[in-house]
């Protein structure tokens, strides 16, 4: 048990005959801990630029949401009254009337219009 410890302390698997096989794992684990050092590295940078990303669409949403009220407010019929009112352009007293355009299909034929004059 002692020899073994200090065998172990003294790095004799490293320079051993069979110290190649050692050294195959050693550099296996090296690069694996490398790759996942990396990996953790990548994860950050994506995790920091998602928080940044959804951080700019929370306040485009909000400036979205007083842009729109904002227009809905320039949109209202009195505040374009008011704004016309400056070029001495007034709203109508009178109401507007509906024009209705008849295509060719809705058409009565001569018939259909003879009925209805009776």
């Amino acid at each position: 048990m002692k020899d073994g410890i200090y065998s172990l302390l003294k790095a004799k698997f490293l320079i051993s005959d069979d110290a190649l096989k050692n050294w195959k794992f050693i550099v296996f684990l090296v690069i694996l801990g490398m790759m996942a050092i990396a990996n953790n590295h990548q994860y950050d940078a994506k995790n920091y630029r998602i928080t940044e990303l959804t951080n700019q669409v929370k306040e485009l949403r909000s400036e979205f949401v007083d842009r729109r009220s904002e227009l809905m407010k320039l949109k209202m019929e009195s505040t374009v009254a008011k704004k016309m009112e400056t070029r001495e352009i007034f709203p109508s007293e009178v109401p507007p009337v509906k024009i209705v355009v008849e295509s060719k299909e809705n058409k009565n034929s001569f018939w259909d219009k003879l009925k209805i004059w009776q």
